[in-house]
C-alpha cells in the first residue's frame, strides 16, 4: 500500500502550518535575535521600533510570566536573552505587528549595545577551558589494558565528522489562537507536541491542561522539530495569551539556516588493537562533542553516541567516553541517527586505518569482527537474534563482495583518469528512547455508527509514513479497506502525554497502542456477533467485512454488525496504551537492556573519481537491509534511500562553517550544499533480509527511519580508497566531509 498522504500532496491539498486559514485579526511576530557570539547586553533602545505604525508590541523577557526558561533536559536555555547573550541568533524579543514586513522594518529600527566578550567556537578549546554541557560519561566493557597485551597490531587516530542542515522543506513555525477563559490553542511544527506544551506552559505560568497542541502534519523533520520547534511556539503563545489575538510566526529559509542548531559535531581520539588473525582485541575512543550554547538535547545524543561507539562489532574490551563541550554557537540537536552515525564513523575510520596500516582490504577485518547472538554490547545487552553475520553473507552471496574488489583492482590498474573504491558498511542500530520513560504511548480508536474509524496516536506525520502504517494495523486488525479509516491530527486534549515521533520508535509504540485498542473493540464485537448469531465467540471471525461463522460467510455485514452493537449500547471508542517491556537501563551502572531490538544490514559502495578534476560520482550502493517482516515495504525502501542519500550528504558534500566570531558563513543555499538529483548514486539497490521479525516491533516489521543513515558511512571510504589508488602517497585523513577540494588535495598530496 502506497502513502496514504501522496495523493493530496501531489494535488498540492495537504494542510500544512502556513496552510492553516488566518483568523481575521492575526499578528505576525518576529525575532530580534543577537549579533554577537558571545557579550553583555548594556543598552538596547526599543523606541523608534515601537512607534512605528503597525508595530503592536516588542516582547522581552519582562513580559513572561511565568519562568524565562525553554531547557528540557537541564534548564539552561533562556527564552529570551536577559543579560548576557550567548550564541548569535539568540532570541532577545519578539517584535508582534499587523504585518510580517512591518515586523522586519521594526527590527531595522532597534539600536543595542553589547560589550562583546570572547567567544568559544572550538570544541577542543571548550574542553581545555572546562566549558561543559554536562559531566563526560563512559561506557566501558572488559579491560582494555588486557586487550592492548593481546594486540599484535595497535593504530591510534582521530576522525572528525561536521554538523549537519536539517534542511527541512517547511521551516520553523507556530500559530497561537487565543480561546475563551484563557485558554490557548497551539498549531505547532514540532515532532513534540507534549514538550511544546510542557514548556508553553512554564513560560506563561498556567497548567497544560489549558494549552492544546494540534499537529497536521511537518513538511520534514529529521530531528530538527524535536526541542528546536519549542521555542517559536512558546514565543508567539506569549504573544497571544498577553494580546488575546492570534498570533503567527514562520521563520525565512535565512533565518532558520542561522538561529537553529545543527547534527553535532564530533571529534574522535581513537586507539585500536589486533590479534594476528585480524580480531579487534580492544578500542578506546574519546569523543568531543559540540554541543552549543545550551544543552537542548546534547546529553540524550551523548548516550546514543556510546550505545554505538563500537559500531556492529564484538569488542570484548572497549572504553567509550564522551565529553559533551560547550561553546558559542547556537544549541545543536538531534539529527537522523542522534549521536550513532557519529560514533559509527569513528569506529569504521579505526577499522580502516588498521586495513590501510596492514595493507588488506577492510572488509577482512569487518567480517571477522561482527556481533553475533550471545555477544554482550559495551552497555550490559546481549545480543539477541543478530543478524550481522546473515546479512553479510547475504550480500557477499547477492554482490560478490570479494570478486568486485577485484574487478575495482583490475579498472584501477588499466586506468589512470578515472579511478574507482569500494567500501563495505554494516549496521547494527538499536531501537527504542535511550531515556526508558519515554517508551510508551497512547491511542485512541472510535467507530462510528456507520463502520468509518478514527484514530488518534500521539505519532507526528513528517513524510514518513506513519500515518498510513498506523491505518494498516487498524485495517489488519478490523479487516476493512483503509479507506474507512481516518488519521486524526496529533492532539495532546485526545492523546496527552505523548513522547517525540524521534528514535525511530513512532510506527512502533503508537502502533502498538493502536493495535491494543483495536484488539479490545475487537473482541467486543465478535462477543456481539456471536450474541446476534447465537454462538459461541470463539467460532466467530471478521474478514473483509463480513462475520464469518466457523469459516463460512454470514449475511452479517461490518456495518451492520456496529450499527447493532451501537444500540446494544456496547462501548465502540477505546484507549489503547503501550509501554515496551524488557527495557530499562542503570545510569548509576551504565548498564541495562536499553533496546527493544537492533536492525542490521549491510551496504556496499562503489565510488568513481576523475582524477584530473578532484570531482567523484557515487557509482551503485547496493544493500541488504533487515526489514524484520516489512508491513510496508515502498514506505520502507523509500525510508532507506533517503536516509542513504542524507547521509552520504553529511559525508562528502554538506560542510557547516562558522567564523571564529561565530557567525555562520554556510547560511544559504549557495554557500551549503546538499545532494541533488545528479549527486545520488547511479544505482540504488535494496535486497530484503529474510528474517523472522522482532515480537516489539508493530507486526514484526523493524523500525526504518534512522538506521539505513548509516549506509551513507560508506560512500566517505569508498572515495578516500579510489584516491589512494591514484595516489600512492595520500595518507587517508578521516576528516569529514570529503568534498571535492579534499579530493583534489589529495589526488596531488606528496
Amino acid at each position: 500500500m502506497k502513502n496514504t498522504d501522496s495523493i493530496s500532496h501531489l494535488r498540492g491539498e495537504s494542510v500544512y502550518l502556513d496552510d492553516i486559514p488566518e483568523i481575521a485579526g492575526t499578528l505576525h511576530a518576529l525575532v530580534f535575535d543577537s549579533p554577537v557570539a558571545h557579550g553583555k547586553i548594556k543598552n538596547i533602545d526599543y523606541s523608534k521600533a515601537e512607534k512605528l505604525s503597525g508595530v503592536v508590541k516588542i516582547l522581552t523577557y519582562k513580559d513572561i510570566p511565568g519562568e524565562n526558561q525553554i531547557g528540557a533536559i537541564i534548564q539552561d536555555e533562556e527564552l529570551f536573552a536577559e543579560d548576557e547573550v550567548h550564541f548569535a541568533g539568540e532570541p532577545i524579543a519578539l517584535i508582534v505587528a499587523e504585518t510580517e514586513r512591518i515586523a522586519r522594518d521594526a527590527k531595522k529600527l532597534i539600536k543595542i549595545d553589547i560589550e562583546e566578550l570572547p567567544a568559544i567556537t572550538d570544541p577542543v578549546t571548550a574542553k581545555e577551558k572546562g566549558s561543559f554541557i554536562a559531566p563526560p560519561r563512559t561506557f566501558k566493557i572488559g579491560d582494555t589494558k588486557e586487550g592492548e597485551k593481546k594486540s599484535k597490531y595497535i593504530f591510534e587516530g582521530r576522525a572528525e565528522t561536521g554538523g549537519q542542515e536539517h534542511l527541512y522543506l517547511e521551516t520553523q513555525g507556530s500559530y497561537a489562537v487565543p480561546k475563551e477563559n484563557g485558554h490557548i490553542t497551539l498549531y505547532s511544527s514540532t515532532q513534540g507536541p507534549t514538550a511544546v506544551q510542557q514548556i508553553t506552559s512554564r513560560v506563561l505560568g498556567i497548567p497544560m491542561n489549558m494549552i492544546e497542541l494540534d499537529v497536521r502534519r511537518l513538511g520534514g523533520g529529521f530531528g530538527g522539530k524535536e526541542d528546536q520547534a519549542t521555542p517559536w511556539a512558546v514565543m508567539v503563545a506569549l504573544a497571544a495569551h498577553l494580546l488575546n489575538k492570534p498570533v503567527k510566526i514562520t521563520l525565512s529559509r535565512h533565518d532558520d539556516l542561522r538561529m537553529t542548531g545543527k547534527r553535532h559535531p564530533y571529534i574522535a581520539n581513537y586507539k585500536i588493537g589486533l590479534s594476528e588473525d585480524l580480531k579487534i582485541q580492544f578500542y578506546e575512543v574519546e569523543f568531543i562533542q559540540d554541543g552549543g550554547a545550551a544543552a537542548d538535547l546534547s546529553p540524550a545524543i551523548t548516550e546514543r553516541t556510546l550505545f554505538h561507539g563500537t559500531g556492529s562489532y564484538y569488542i570484548p574490551n572497549a572504553e567509550i567516553t564522551v565529553f559533551s563541550c560547550k561553546t558559542n554557537l547556537p544549541p545543536n540537536t538531534a539529527f537522523r541517527g542522534f549521536g550513532g552515525p557519529q560514533g559509527f564513523f569513528a569506529i569504521e575510520a579505526a577499522v580502516q586505518h588498521a586495513a590501510d596500516k596492514l595493507n588488506v582490504p577492510a572488509f577482512e577485518i569487518q567480517e571477522r569482527n561482527l556481533i553475533k547472538d550471545g555477544d554482550e554490547f559495551p552497555y550490559g545487552q546481549i545480543a539477541e537474534n543478530a543478524e550481522a553475520i546473515k546479512s553479510w553473507k547475504t550480500a557477499d552471496k547477492n554482490f560478490n563482495i570479494k570478486k568486485h574488489y577485484e574487478e575495482i583492482k583490475k579498472f584501477n590498474a588499466e586506468n589512470n583518469k578515472y579511478k574507482k573504491g569500494m567500501s563495505v558498511t554494516p549496521l547494527c542500530f538499536g531501537i527504542s528512547f535511550t531515556n526508558t520513560g519515554l517508551n510508551q504511548a497512547r491511542a485512541l480508536v472510535h467507530i462510528y455508527t456507520d463502520g468509518s474509524i478514527g484514530i488518534s496516536t500521539g505519532a507526528v506525520e513528517m513524510g514518513q509514513g506513519v500515518n498510513t502504517k498506523m491505518k494498516q494495523v487498524a485495517a489488519n486488525i478490523f479487516s476493512v479497506p483503509v479507506s474507512k479509516i481516518k488519521l486524526e491530527t496529533t492532539n495532546t486534549s485526545r492523546v496527552a502525554n505523548t513522547s517525540p515521533t524521534a528514535a525511530s520508535s513512532g510506527a512502533d509504540l503508537n502502533g502498538k497502542a493502536v493495535e491494543i485498542a483495536s484488539q479490545k473493540l475487537l473482541k467486543r464485537l465478535k462477543e456481539t456477533a456471536a450474541e446476534i448469531l447465537n454462538a459461541n465467540t470463539e467460532d466467530i471471525e471478521i474478514k473483509d467485512e463480513f462475520v464469518y461463522l466457523k469459516g463460512s460467510k454470514t449475511e452479517l455485514s461490518w456495518d451492520k454488525l456496529v450499527s447493532d452493537a451501537y444500540w446494544k449500547r456496547i462501548k465502540l471508542s477505546e484507549k489503547g496504551h503501550y509501554a515496551t517491556p524488557e527495557i530499562y537501563f542503570d545510569k548509576t551502572k551504565e548498564k541495562g537492556h536499553p533496546f527493544a531490538y537492533h536492525v542490521y544490514g549491510t551496504a556496499v559502495t562503489t565510488a568513481t573519481v576523475d582524477t584530473v578534476r578532484g570531482t567523484y560520482e557515487i557509482d551503485e550502493v547496493k544493500i541488504v537491509h533487515d526489514f524484520g517482516k516489512s508491513m510496508n515495504i515502498f514506505l520502507d525502501k523509500g525510508q532507506i534511500e533517503g536516509a542513504l542519500i542524507q547521509g552520504i550528504g553529511w559525508l562528502t558534500m554538506e560542510e557547516i562553517r562558522f567564523n571564529e566570531k561565530g557567525q555562520l558563513l554556510s547560511n544559504a543555499l549557495s554557500t551549503y550544499k546538499v545532494p541533488d538529483i545528479n549527486s545520488v548514486p547511479k544505482v540504488v539497490e535494496i535486497k530484503e533480509l529474510e528474517t523472522e521479525g522482532a515480537k516489539h516491533a508493530i507486526m514484526k516489521s523493524k523500525a526504518v527511519g534512522e538506521p539505513p543513515f548509516i549506509y551513507g558511512t560508506g560512500s566517505f571510504f569508498a572515495v578516500q580508497n579510489a584516491i589512494k589508488a591514484f595516489n600512492p602517497d595520500y595518507k587517508p585523513d578521516f576528516t569529514a566531509p570529503m568534498t571535492h577540494e579534499k579530493v583534489l588535495l589529495g589526488l596531488y598530496e606528496k
